[in-house]
């Protein structure tokens, strides 16, 4: 059987924890950040879990997460 590849854009977006949730960083965080709040900057430091909707899909780019 041939090896499945890792989608190479999911797997620096994504990554598993030891109990397989999916998780994920916010978008927008690279630029433009001087003109926003601290309160807002320090919300895109936290990593927040996928929606359920979305879990099978990204599972598939990740076959060994």
């Amino acid at each position: 059987m041939p090896k499945l590849k890792t989608h190479k854009g999911a797997k620096s977006r994504f990554h598993i924890t030891g109990t397989g949730k999916i998780m994920r960083t916010k978008g927008g965080k690279s630029h433009l950040r001087r003109t926003k709040p601290k309160r807002v900057k320090r919300l895109y430091d936290e990593k927040l879990e996928l929606h359920p909707a979305d879990k099978e899909r990204i599972k598939k780019l990740l076959p060994y997460g």
